[in-house]
This record gives structure tokens, sequence and C-alpha cells, in this order.
């Protein structure tokens, strides 16, 4: 054993002589990394302008019933095949058909542009057969109708410019006072483009207002802020230059940057705070970002690697999508913790004793008593209080974990509809109309497709009449126009209407009654096969697509961070433990989430129309998101209890004095954190605002119950038994140093 032990202390002055010397250089040869990372800013953003790629939310799923539809439709008429879009015209004072010319040469400009396959004039084309709801495409009073554009590819890649070409056609319809609006991909493409600095400033702010505040130093509160915004500017340049060879969703700079701020604050503030204690404990500044970078460091580099592997664990989910928006939020983490290891200990040798010379209060260190005093602070004597009634504190926390994780078992996935947008967008007031004069299912047609190829003609009628009689009859449909063949025969072709919007769960219903029943009784027996195609049954397709692989996703992140947990700590039931906790506290935030956007529960204040479904790939993300996070607080704490348990023995005392020296820095670093996510409510983009009310609630959650409540009671119960380990696992495991230093040898059982 003690050999064993010595091996072991071998490889941690090792690691930590890396990350020492690291930061020793850094700090000591200050100017030429600055000016290093100050060079390699400024030649990304050239290089990533020049050579960067475009975001855009065209990707498809292969394997999907939808996809599989419209490539069958493709194959056998292109013309009404490729993704479709919508322009919405209304005029109050006159009816559309006296407007017959402009129309006319609307629809011939718009068949012009490149990649439109098609666009159909509302006035020559065929109505709704009568004794049905009209869907159009012009209205029983003539004032409303709409063109339906068919595009070789989706429209809401083709870029801004595009936009000029469609508003040119459209421009007689404008000038013969007809309001024109643009619907589905087009209005998406019509968008204003996502302006995040006011987020950005926002969360700049009140993290000033935190620091200055929490520690008092001016200079302290600025190298933070300063890291991180290098760090994630240099990493939304790599972004960008990845975005030539991947398909990133639109949503992914924004994601990134609100990952990359939270994370890029927080390892900077925890280097800095160790640093400032080294200083304050007598080392000069050279030496004290180098003990910094040696111990702290390693936790920044644990942690940060920790958020990496549980963001990589979205490739379970087999989508290419939401693999992808990992990999966005991963670039600046992986920026973050370079910035934290390099940028910081250069700062700090910068500034060298100066770090406290401007305040606007005492500055404080780690711990509220004087250098080798006891500690006896306001957090040392909350840890006692803890001690001495664990379970109480144990059933606060798990009381208001299961009133906020209530909303959750209501929780109903699905896609964001173009209805709960703001009225300044133009797929919003598009969507209006459409809803008012044909009904809120014309927003979201679903195509029905009956491959007849391999049926025999002397069966075809049969099938036909088979096939219409069962989708006129499904429950959930307003309109079901007839079934067509295609020019070639091969085909059946209508359109189910749905008595409510897109967004709605009837609507999903209706979409997979369709595919699991109602197509499958009709072509039960025959060669042919049916599908349900069109933008709403992809979203379908996508929502069961993603909520099939949540599971797998949960328990891909759950097992891997259980054994980043083991591996650093040797601990089983405090590896079991932050599992368990970090999963109570995302469950927590799923519940507000749905209660805000599903509920309503304060919906309309944050700019959301209505009650609203949860975007299906949005608890995913969160879960990936916040349970690396979380670890950051996890390991921050823990490495402290483990560390003082090493070297005293007292499991209880252990707490104590880790939570007096990490709970005010856990705390600015969380409140630094749920402000940057909080600020992106003020987004134009729903999910954006979900994903921000999610991160910033998990943080808030886990930094408070959790971490104040939870952690603390549990330990206290478990005492000596949570660092416990089988001799067997213990020689499996690789061994991680959280915190770099030489760890003294473990107190006898």
């Amino acid at each position: 054993m003690p050999h064993s032990r010595r091996g072991e202390g071998d490889r941690k002055d090792a690691r930590g002589g890396v990350l020492r010397r690291l930061g020793e250089w850094c700090a000591r040869h200050f100017v030429v990394v600055i000016i290093a990372w100050l060079v390699a800013l400024v030649a990304l953003q050239v290089v990533s302008r020049e050579f960067g790629g475009e975001y855009s939310d065209n990707f498809s799923l292969p394997q999907a019933q939808a996809q599989k539809g419209l490539d069958v439709l493709k194959a056998h008429d292109p013309q009404a095949g490729g993704y479709s879009s919508q322009i919405v015209m209304r005029d109050d004072q006159q009816p559309l058909t006296a407007l017959s010319s402009q129309m006319s040469t609307t629809v011939a400009d718009l068949e012009k542009l490149p990649h439109v396959l098609s666009a159909q004039n509302p006035l020559t084309a065929p109505g709704t057969p009568s004794g049905q709801q009209n869907v159009g495409p012009l209205s029983d009073d003539k004032k409303t109708a709409y063109i339906t554009v068919r595009f070789n590819v989706q429209p809401s890649t083709l870029g801004d410019d595009y936009l000029n070409g469609v508003d040119t056609a459209v421009q007689p319809l404008r000038s013969a006072g007809a309001q024109v609006e643009y619907g589905g991909p087009l209005g998406e493409l019509a968008r204003p483009s996502a302006d995040d600095r006011v987020s950005e400033l926002i969360g700049f702010g009140v993290a000033v207002i935190v620091l200055l505040v929490g520690f008092g130093s001016v200079i302290a509160a600025v190298v933070p802020l300063l890291s991180a915004l290098i760090s994630v500017v240099g990493g939304l340049a790599i972004l960008g230059l990845l975005a030539a060879a991947f398909t990133f969703a639109t949503v992914s700079p924004t994601l990134a940057t609100m990952i990359g701020l939270g994370v890029g604050i927080d390892y900077a503030l925890f280097m800095l705070t160790r640093h400032r204690q080294n200083l304050i404990d007598g080392m000069d500044p050279v030496r004290a970002a180098g003990q910094a970078a040696s111990t702290s460091g390693h936790a920044v580099l644990v942690s940060g690697c920790t958020v990496i592997i549980a963001l990589a664990g979205l490739s379970a989910s087999g989508v290419s999508f939401i693999s992808l928006l990992g990999v966005a939020a991963a670039v600046t983490v992986v920026s973050a913790v370079v910035g934290a290891l390099t940028l910081v200990p250069a700062l700090l040798g910068l500034i060298g004793r100066h770090i406290d010379r401007f305040h606007v209060r005492t500055p404080i260190a780690e711990t509220e008593a004087g250098a080798g005093d006891t500690p006896q602070g306001t957090w040392h004597r909350y840890a006692q209080r803890v001690e001495r009634r664990p379970l109480s504190f144990l059933s606060a926390g798990v009381a208001v974990i299961v009133v906020l994780a209530i909303p959750l078992f209501s929780i109903q996935l699905g896609h964001i509809g173009d209805g709960a947008d703001p009225t300044s967008f133009t797929d919003r007031r598009a969507f209006d109309l459409m809803a008012d004069a044909f009904g809120p299912g014309s927003n979201g047609p679903l195509t029905v497709v009956i491959d007849q190829t391999n049926v025999p003609q002397s069966q075809r009628s049969d099938l036909a009449s088979k096939a219409q009689q069962s989708v006129d009859k499904v429950q959930g449909a307003a309109v079901v126009t007839p079934l067509t063949p295609t020019q070639d025969g091969d085909l059946l072709i209508g359109t189910v209407y749905s008595t409510v919007s897109p967004q709605n769960a009837t609507t999903t219903d209706l979409t997979n009654r369709l595919v699991d029943d109602t197509l499958p009784d009709v072509v039960q027996g025959t060669d042919a096969k049916g599908y349900v195609t069109g933008t709403t049954a992809t979203q379908v397709d996508f929502r069961d697509i993603v909520a099939s692989q949540l599971p797998v996703i949960i328990a891909v992140v759950v097992g891997l961070a259980f054994l980043i947990i083991l591996a650093v700590f040797r601990g089983l039931l405090v590896a079991v433990k932050a599992a368990v906790l970090n999963v109570l506290s995302i469950a927590a935030s799923y519940g507000v989430v749905v209660a805000v956007f599903q509920w309503g529960w304060g919906g309309p204040a944050l700019g959301v129309h209505g009650k609203v479904p949860i975007e299906s790939y949005v608890p995913m993300m969160m879960f990936a998101i916040v349970f690396g996070l979380s670890m950051d607080y996890e390991i921050f704490l823990l490495s402290r209890v483990h560390e003082a348990w090493l070297r005293t023995g007292d499991a209880k005392g252990s707490v104590a004095h880790a939570l007096e020296i990490t709970a005010r820095v856990i705390t600015c670093a969380a409140l630094i954190m749920v402000s940057v996510f909080a600020a992106f409510l003020l987004s134009n983009n729903i999910v954006v605002k979900m994903l921000g009310l999610g991160l910033a609630v998990s943080v808030l959650i886990d930094a408070t119950v959790v971490r104040l409540l939870m952690v603390p009671a549990v330990m206290t119960l478990l005492g000596r038994h949570a660092w416990w380990m089988p001799r067997w696992l213990d020689r499996v495991l690789p061994h991680i140093d959280a915190e770099g230093s030489k760890a003294e040898a473990r107190p006898a059982s």
C-alpha cells in the first residue's frame, strides 16, 4: 500500500508540475502570452470572415418515414416534391380577384427565381371541394389567398440576398395595396438576424456588480470578464471555420456564446481566487500564479473535460443536428479552459501585487478569517448548523426540488410554431392570416403519399378507393383532399389538414395515427407503401426520434459523469450522490420551463404568444449542458472536502471547512452564470429563451438548493462512509487528481 500511495503521489507531482510550470511561465512571460493571444484572435477573425461557413437549419433525417416519403415524391413528381413555402396576401379594400394581372405577374416572376420548381396561382388553382371547410388557396370572401412556392432546396438556407428577388416579384401586389407576408421557411429567412449584444452586455454588467460586491477588488472583477470575452471570441471564430465543413444550426453561435461566457468567467474566477489567497499567504506573483494553475487549474481541467464529455454524450442521439449543437458548445468550453490556464496567469503576472490596488471595499480572500486562523465566518457557522441538523436541511432541499419538478410530469415535446413568434415577424403575420381565413390546420398540411409502383394495375382502383375511405375517416382531420395519382400513375397524393395548429398535440396524434394505423391498414395485403410527409410530419418524426433517444442520452451522460467523479474522489457513495442530486436539480429546472412556456405561467411576459410545447431537443441539450456545468461546482466543492478529509480524517469537519472556503466563490460564480443565461431571455428566438431560462434556473437551483442544502447534509450523514471504495474498483479505475496537490495518506478506518 505505501508503494502504491508513493506511485500515486509521483503521478500527481508530475501532473501538478506541468500545470505549475505552465502557469509560472505564462505569468513570467506575460507580454509574450498576451500578444500571442491577441495576434491569434485577430488572425482567427480574419480567416473566419474569409473562409468561414454559414449557419443553417438545413438537416435531414434519412431514416425517418417523412424523408422517405419526400424522396419518393421527388422521384415521381419533381414539381410536387421539394420544399414548400407560402406567400400570403390580404386586401381589406377589394377582392384579390381584382388584382388578377398583378397576381399573374408575381407568380411568373417567382417561377423565374433560382431554385424554384413551381409557384401556384391562387386565382386559377382548384379550390376546396364544396361542403368542406375552405383551406385555400383563396378565401370565401376573396380577400385572403396564398401562393405555394416549391423549391429544390430548403428556402431558409438560401441567404438574405435571395429575399431581394422575392421582394421584387411580389412588388406589383404590394403596389396595388395588398398586404404580403412570407410564411414557413421563407418567413424564417426574412426574420431579423439574431443580435445577442444586449444580452451579453447585461450579463457582463451583472457579473461586474457581483464580483465587486463579492470580492471588493476592481481589477479582480475585470480579469475574469476580459479573459472570458477573449476566449469566447476566439472560440466563435473557430466555430465559424468549422461551419464551412459542417452544417451547424442557426442557434449554434448563441448557444456557444452562452456556455462559453458562463464557464469562461467561472474558470477564471476559480483561478483568480486561489491566486489571491496565495498572495495573501506570502507567495510572489509568479509562484502564486503557478500554484493556482497547479491546484485550481487542475480542477478547471477536470471540470472542462467533464462538460465536454457531457456534451459529447449528445452524439448518442444519432441525430447530426443535435450532435453538432454539442460540438458548437464544446468549442467555446475548450477555448475557455485554454484561456483560464494560459491567459489568466499571464494577466495575473502583468498585474503583479496590484490586484487589490483599486477596490470598492476591503477585498476578501477565500475565507473570512486571516491566514492561519481558524475559519469562523458566516459560511462556517452555516455549515455547523447543517452539521447539527442534516436531516432537516436535506428534507427542505428535497421539498423544494419536488415542488418545482411537478410540472415535468405533464411535459409535451413538440415544435414551436410561427404562431408563438412576435407580431413583428412576417412569418407570424402570415400564420395569423392563414389561421383566420383557412383554419389553424392550414399552417401545417400533411401530405399523404401512397407508393403503388409494385401494385398491379388491376388492383390500383380498389387500393385508391380503400385509401380514400380510410383517410377520410381519420380522427382529428378537418379536411382531406381527394387522393389523386401522379402523372406516371405510380403514386397517390392527398393532403390532410388538422383541426388545430401544427404545434398542438392533436396534430402530432393525427400524424402518428396516419403513420402507425391508417396507412398500414390501407396497404396491408399489397406491395404498396404509405408515407406522411411535409414540414409538420418531419417535425413530428424529429420529436419522436429525440424523445426515444432522451433516456439513452441521460444514461450515457450520467454514467460518464459518475465514472469521472468516482475516478477523481475515490468514493463510491460520493459518486452516487453527485449523480442523483444533479438529476434531481435538472428535473426541477425542467418543471420550471414547462410551467413558464407550456402552462403559460409568465410566457407572455417573456414575449411568447400563448402556450407552446417544449421544443423537442431542448430537454436533451439542457441535460447535457447542465449536468456538465453542475459538475463544475461539484468538483470544486468536493475537491476541498476531499483535501481536508485526507489531511484531517474528520469527515464532518471537512464538509464545514470546504463550504467555508468555497461558498463565496461558488455563489458568485453561480450568480454570474445565472445572469449570463437569463440575459438571453431578451432574444427573439423562443428556443433561445427556453434554453436561457432552463440553464439559469438549473444553475441557480444547483448552486443554492443542491450545493448549500443537500450536498452538505448528505455528506454529513454519510460521514467517512462517503469515501468507501471497493479495492478491486480502486485498482481498475484511473487516478485523477482534481486539485493537483500531493495528498497526505488517508486516515486509517
